[in-house]
């Protein structure tokens, strides 16, 4: 390797990594990828004699990594794309740069390889749990597709793969660098031992043992983004085209329709005329229905430490992207959507911002976006248990694992995949559900108001999906399960034990000086 011409040349490192990067996510499906150009990473951090230069030629790398994948960020704003991607790769710079100080140390290949893995997963689990949340680029979704490796998430979650990833990495590098047989032997045990576990994973896998379940998806490629009511002259002439589509598709045996994020182009009420008008066609079916919408909730006394709207008569209220569930005869139930892409569905740090403006000078109600769900929610379908997750929900597996810990047994994924455009990112969006239904092992039914719509089996194969940007509807049986994963037993306790670990191997060896001497600062 050390022949190689890039080898020596950081600029050249940098590059190739984030060219690697970028292939290794959908919709290339070249995951393996990952691992060479984390080698790379690391020997930027060697080839560099200060921190500060380590940052000079990382920090390009990262950047060139988060603008390929998901340059469709600035579909939405273009400012506002640029901010994200910047922001984001600064704050990949830190595991990076606390790595790096690990193979600075005295520590042996296998154990500053444990530490370095658990580091980066670390941050990637921290960055999973704030306002600031961005868990696109976790290195896992990139492997949604080859789904044969993967199959133990089921019992660690996404966040195994990533581990996996840097820990091949670092071994690998460790021998480039320190060509010894034990450490050689060390890094192919790890390259193989977690394929292996998928193996014995494919075990594990429940048979079809629960109910049978009709569900009829609505695609009804709505252009929210453009024109009001998806270019239709109302909300009554919008909701009458997806009743006629659904009616397309439904039968006796029905047992739910699924309408996507935002079907009805409007905030409303839990009890309207709209919802009225649905209903009376859910009792023709017999069948019940989940849809998106905004909601608006009012509120006669908000307690004073919260963030709300106020009316023109001085009536608060918040506005939340919300999730439905209507049945026939029933009453209608609400999720409040509980994980918000930040900035463009919600201020982020909106609650301590308003605490400390002691002389009201900003209307934060007004600044904050949508009002934030914290419950997770289940809705009632037949007698069975499913979440309406919202978009950006789905990406989350601790919040998805919420719901299944509360009894859901299958999952639904509803969202409005248009204002991106034919990019990666709706692909990207739709792979990464395959990860949910294998950490899970539950059928996941998904609608998406311009695509990609479809069903995904517990073994994270795609059973039915559409095509991007067209009316569809259609219907597919599914199962129930009431089986909990390791994973969905105990959450995000891989997570969790990574944060020791990493805890514990920065202070034995980052900051206790144990450096090794021969090391530049």
């Amino acid at each position: 390797m050390k022949r190689l011409p890039i080898w020596n040349r950081p600029w050249a490192l940098s590059l190739l990594s984030a060219i690697l990067l970028s292939l290794s996510f959908p919709p290339f499906n070249l995951a393996i990828l990952q691992i060479p150009a984390f080698v790379f990473l690391f020997r930027i951090g060697e080839l560099s004699a200060t921190k500060r230069e380590t940052i000079l030629y990382s920090y390009p790398a990262l950047v060139l990594w988060n603008l390929l994948v998901t340059y469709w960020l600035m579909m939405a704003t273009v400012s506002g794309g640029i901010a994200a991607i910047v922001a984001n790769a600064a704050i990949m710079l830190v595991p990076l740069l606390l790595i790096r100080t690990l193979f600075r140390s005295r520590m042996n290949p296998l154990g500053s390889a444990v530490v370095a893995a658990a580091v980066w997963v670390s941050y990637e689990f921290l960055h999973h749990n704030w306002d600031l949340a961005w868990p696109w680029l976790t290195l896992g979704n990139g492997w949604a597709n080859l789904t044969g490796a993967i199959q133990y998430i089921s019992y660690t979650g996404v966040l195994g793969i990533s581990f996996w990833v840097v820990l091949s990495a670092s071994l690998f590098y460790r021998y480039l660098t320190r060509p010894e047989k034990p450490v050689l032997y060390q890094s192919l045990t790890a390259f193989l031992l977690f394929p292996l576990f998928s193996l014995l994973a494919f075990a594990s896998i429940p048979a079809e043992s629960g109910e049978p379940l009709n569900v009829a998806v609505v695609q009804p490629n709505s252009d929210s983004y453009v024109t009001p009511y998806g270019g239709h002259d109302t909300l009554d002439d919008l909701i009458t085209k997806i009743l006629t589509q659904t009616a397309s598709v439904v039968t006796d045996d029905t047992d739910v329709v699924v309408w996507p994020e935002n079907a009805m182009m409007s905030s409303l009420a839990l009890q309207n005329r709209h919802f009225n008008r649905i209903r009376d066609s859910l009792r023709v079916w017999d069948t019940e229905l989940i849809a998106g919408a905004g909601f608006v909730e009012y509120f006669p006394e908000p307690n004073g430490q919260t963030v709300y709207r106020t009316t023109g008569n001085g009536t608060s209220y918040r506005v939340y992207n919300a999730a439905f569930n209507l049945h026939p005869t029933e009453e209608n139930s609400v999720y409040r959507k509980g994980k918000l892409v930040p900035v463009v569905e919600r201020f982020p740090f909106v609650n301590f911002f308003h605490r400390i403006d002691r002389f009201g000078w900003i209307d934060w109600g007004n600044l904050m976006g949508y009002g934030l769900g914290r419950e997770p929610v289940n809705f009632s379908v037949n007698s069975h248990s499913t979440p309406a997750l919202i978009c950006y929900d789905s990406v989350f597996p601790g919040w998805v694992n919420r719901f299944v810990q509360d009894g859901a047994d299958f999952l639904t994924i509803i969202t409005n995949d248009g204002w991106w455009g034919d990019s990666n990112g709706h692909v990207q969006h739709f792979d990464y559900a395959r990860l949910r239904s294998i950490e899970q092992r539950r059928w996941i039914v998904r609608s998406a108001n311009n695509g990609i719509s479809g069903i995904i089996s517990p073994d994270g194969k795609v059973q039915l999906e559409t095509e991007y940007w067209v009316d569809a509807a259609f219907t597919f049986t599914i199962y129930t399960s009431d089986h909990k994963t390791f994973f969905a037993r105990y959450g995000d306790w891989f997570g969790q034990l990574m944060l020791v670990i990493a805890f514990i191997g920065m202070i034995v060896y980052g900051v206790s000086g144990r450096k090794n001497p021969s090391a530049p600062e």
